[in-house]
């Protein structure tokens, strides 16, 4: 078993040095962070190559153990796939509250679409969008029971000092965002 410490790593790191193993084949990683977001970043990793993650917390960190189960990873749906970046909580430039307006708009339209995206990813400014009192989280959370999956980074809920109150979606990295977006048929990036 190859074992990685990936504590005191900015995101994606711990992923990436976990991915960089997966690639050469290895049946067995364990990898030990030091927070709950590295921790959920790098079982989604595990699940999504085909591994089987199990979980152990210690003092000295939380160790997550990915193995080879020889099914097959996350299968992709066979329809055409859209995926949104947002950067912004608002569309355009800001002016009096007409960007927010607007972007609460398209989420509405979006919400009412016969077929929603599959990924809406927020970064930067867009990660506010996930916070219960932005006027765009029911929309949100609307599009999540519909199916659409909702990534927001995690280095940018840090950053704004969020990432406690964000009770949407999942608190992701930058490798899971760029491979969700970029892996579908139509990526689009506002902001």
């Amino acid at each position: 078993m190859i074992e990685i410490d990936a504590r005191k790593l900015e995101c994606p790191k711990p992923v990436l040095l976990v991915k960089e193993e997966a690639d050469k084949g290895t049946e067995a990683i364990r990898a030990c962070v030091d927070n709950e977001v590295a921790a959920g970043n790098v079982t989604r990793f595990f699940e999504s190559r085909g591994y089987e993650a199990s979980r152990e917390d210690r003092a000295e960190g939380i160790y997550i153990t990915g193995k080879k189960s020889g099914g097959p990873a996350a299968a992709l749906k066979s329809e055409p796939r859209t995926a949104i970046l947002f950067t912004s909580d608002k569309i355009g430039a800001p002016s009096d509250g007409l960007g927010e307006v607007l972007m609460k708009a398209y989420l509405g339209t979006l919400s009412k679409s016969a077929t929603p995206p599959s990924v809406i990813a927020l970064m930067n400014e867009g990660v506010k969008m996930g916070l219960p009192e932005a006027s765009t989280f029911d929309t949100l959370r609307e599009l999540e029971t519909m199916g659409t999956k909702i990534l927001i980074c995690g280095t940018c809920t840090k950053h704004f000092g969020i990432t406690e109150a964000i009770t949407i979606g999942t608190i992701s990295n930058m490798f899971e965002i760029s491979e969700a977006v970029f892996g579908t048929d139509k990526p689009i990036v506002l902001g």
